[in-house]
């Protein structure tokens, strides 16, 4: 009993349900490991005796937990309402630039902390027969007189109860305590009215002009296309994040080297506002036309893509472009980026500054620089100032073509614009890690447990964040992490969203089925969250596919966050199993015939994803089995869609079945549809197929059409299929009115 009193205390579970019915004990070594790893000793009994008075007594002593949040319009948490009548609540407001304020000093001795409290600070005094302050804001509903709300923010809070003997040393006075306050509007943004979009891995998207794969010039043009000419309203693409370092790079945009900023290789080169001006243009010439050599590779002698010769081709050009001087206004504005960055910038330029010389994994560096504060470090810093402004620049050139990116979105009318995604964690060895290191849990990687689709459950190899050091910083890194990503987003997607909630940590050397669960202060994460966006104006959706928590999606839902729903999973599980009628899909999601993860909506119909895992050995059962469920799987929603008279065709024809597909989902009420990109031209290769490394070319396929064929931006922009399918989506419109006068016209 004390071992899970112990675990209880800190988020550690120990025991899990894979299902309604099902309740599986959480190996004792995993539990004690997991909690090695949040500093909690519990090796022995004796050791859990005394953690278990330590963690009883810290918890009971305290008036306020680490975090509170105040929603705004909604009635105030117990944890204020509860106070005794007295207490005194001084608040410090975050500061301006959104960075967290330091904790206020309450002096001790009884001394007024009037005295010492900043010229920002607000306090008030609970006093349950308190009327409401004239010239204060208004209270939410039911909330006691006494409060007077705080701006939205991530501010600190100081109780002080006069008079109360201190829990700490039973001697009399006030009792002071300080805590994270949170407070956050009620829901984030919401997208104004229905509408589709585009799907896309953007390494895969070729045009004539990449340098052998996607850039985010091509995205600016996709986006610019699709909004004026098909009326999507929003482009969704992969993570961007900062990518390892190496040769060969881990090609996964789920596993990064850091999440808060975005990787160079996905700039454009030419639109580089230094191009121009370089002092060896055939330099840059030659670099060209190796990059053509790529893409032509890629494009038509059947190679994949190869991100690591893509990044030496556009290192070299960056060299030569960041010695270009800058005219005064753009060296002013790097400035300010360097400014609102920070420290965090300078760490991860720093971090690969330091891989270059190092290698990708900081574990394996010198003993003094394996510490980014250490004077080994420091040393090191000012030795390689100059790599160390490279990589800032490059984040800087990121940044600005990711604002050009979004702003070719909303010029072309989307509603939405760009939709980013924040990928679960991190790679162990990359640049977050080493310069948050107090923030992750050592020895521990995130997974998911043993399911009805995986007997042996899921390791993914990222570490988590520990929920212990998000709340002491004031979740800082976290808060860090959503503004980066917010800045020039329409929306954010959050891959695996139920990770707000919980994780699966399984400890190193031990296989994912003897893992367990460990919770976050989930009204914190998401309050932050939603104060986030609410700042950015951004719109937010949760992946919440897989196994999710009971009351997790309503938790969701109520701040305003959308979840993501695949046709191919939407049937009524707690019933008859069948499909789910259109009518019965939830409104607030983002609904989709697939996903990077699945077979893509053609090799679906066709079953040749089931090929294509039964050639790789994928396959738990006789090939026959798997075609005669997956068919049978198939043939009912066909059947769905016939009836519901969204297949005029016939069930024959891929490419009409395809378009019917998306006919059933602009029937659902989904305030999103995505289009799968490669599903608007037949390509049936998955970009992904989970459960292989070597045996398939994950994350490394340009889009192709039905035959295999890559098909490049141009290409697919005339397509005729794809013109077809975006027809179904297209709202019906009157014919615009002429606006050019007929011949001979005059103006009056």
């Amino acid at each position: 009993m004390g071992l899970s009193r112990l675990a209880a205390l800190h988020g550690v579970a120990t025991s899990f349900s894979p299902s309604a019915d099902v309740t599986v004990p959480v190996p004792e070594g995993t539990v004690v490991a997991v909690l090695a790893a949040l500093g909690v000793d519990a090796t022995t009994p004796e050791a859990v005796r005394e953690a278990l008075a330590a963690a009883e007594s810290a918890a009971g002593s305290r008036l306020l937990p680490a975090t509170v949040v105040v929603w705004g319009g909604e009635p105030l948490p117990p944890a204020l309402t509860a106070l005794p009548p007295g207490t005194e609540l001084t608040v410090r407001p975050e500061e301006p630039a959104g960075a967290p304020a330091p904790p206020m000093r309450v002096p001790a001795g009884g001394a007024d902390p009037a005295e010492s409290r900043p010229a920002d600070a607000r306090a008030v005094v609970v006093d349950p027969a308190a009327p409401a302050k004239r010239g204060t804001p208004s209270p939410p509903p039911a909330a006691p007189g006494w409060w007077a709300e705080p701006p939205p923010g991530v501010h600190r809070l100081t109780v002080r109860v006069p008079g109360a003997p201190d829990r700490g040393s039973g001697s009399g006075g006030p009792l002071t305590e300080t805590c994270t306050l949170v407070v956050a509007p009620a829901r984030v943004p919401q997208p104004p009215g229905r509408s589709h979009g585009f799907l896309v891995q953007l390494y895969s998207l070729l045009s004539a002009r990449s340098w052998g794969m996607g850039d985010l010039g091509d995205l600016a043009d996709l986006a610019s296309w699709s909004g004026r000419c098909l009326g999507a309203g929003f482009v969704q693409v992969n993570p961007l994040h900062a990518a390892v370092l190496g040769n060969p790079t881990d090609p996964s945009p789920y596993r990064p080297s850091s999440r808060r900023f975005p990787d160079p290789v996905h700039l454009h080169i030419e639109s580089v506002p230094e191009y121009g001006h370089a002092p060896d243009p055939a330099a840059l010439d030659d670099l060209r036309r190796r990059a053509a050599e790529l893409s032509e590779a890629v494009l038509n002698k059947g190679a994949l893509i190869d991100r690591d010769a893509v990044w030496e081709l556009k290192r070299q050009a960056l060299d030569i472009l960041v010695a270009v001087p800058l005219t005064p206004g753009r060296r002013a504005a790097y400035c300010d980026f360097l400014a609102e960055q920070g420290q965090a910038l300078e760490d991860h330029a720093l971090w690969c500054a330091l891989a270059e010389v190092h290698g990708s994994d900081w574990h394996t560096w010198p003993a003094g620089l394996r510490d980014p504060r250490s004077q080994e470090t420091a040393r090191a810093r000012a030795e390689l100032l100059d790599r160390v402004d490279f990589h800032c620049r490059l984040a800087w050139l990121t940044d600005a073509q990711l604002a050009a990116a979004q702003r070719a979105a909303k010029d072309a009318g989307m509603s939405v614009g760009i939709v980013h995604d924040l990928a679960v964690g991190v790679h162990p060895g990359g640049a977050d890690t080493w310069a948050q290191q107090d923030a992750f849990a050592h020895g521990m990687s995130v997974g998911a447990p043993p399911d009805a689709f995986n007997a042996r459950g899921q390791d993914w190899g990222l570490p988590p964040w520990r929920p212990d050091a998000l709340a002491a910083s004031g979740y800082a890194p976290y808060r860090g992490l959503l503004r980066g990503l917010l800045a020039h987003a329409g929306a954010l997607r959050i891959d695996h969203v139920m990770g707000l909630f919980r994780l699966w940590w399984v400890p190193e050397g031990r296989p994912p089925t003897e893992g367990t669960y460990v919770s976050h202060d989930a009204e914190a994460m998401l309050a932050v969250l939603v104060l986030e966006a609410h700042r950015a104006g951004t719109v937010v959706i949760g992946e919440d596919l897989g196994t999710v928590e009971p009351g997790v999606r309503e938790a969701l839902a109520r701040r305003g966050v959308l979840g993501t729903s695949v046709l191919w999973f939407e049937r009524d599980w707690s019933g008859t199993g069948r499909p789910l009628a259109p009518e019965e899909w939830r409104e607030d999601c983002l609904a989709t015939a697939t996903t990077h993860d699945l077979p893509s909506t053609a090799a679906r119909l066709t079953g040749d994803h089931v090929t294509l895992r039964h050639r790789l050995g994928l396959l738990t059962r006789p090939l026959d089995e798997e075609r005669t469920e997956d068919g049978t799987d198939t043939a009912e929603w066909l059947g769905l869609l016939s009836r519901l008279g969204l297949l005029p065709e016939g069930g024959d024809d891929e490419e009409a079945a395809v378009r019917a597909v998306h006919r059933f989902l602009l029937r659902t009420p989904a305030r999103m549809a995505g289009v799968w990109l490669p599903d608007t031209i037949g390509d049936r290769r998955p970009q992904n197929l989970p459960g292989t490394w070597d045996q398939y070319p994950n994350w490394r396929l340009p889009i192709a059409d039905a035959e295999g064929h890559p098909v490049t931006l141009e290409e697919l922009a005339a397509s005729p299929r794809l013109h077809r399918l975006m027809e179904v989506l297209r709202p019906r419109q009157e014919p615009p009115r002429t606006r050019t006068a007929p011949p001979g016209a005059r103006p009056s």
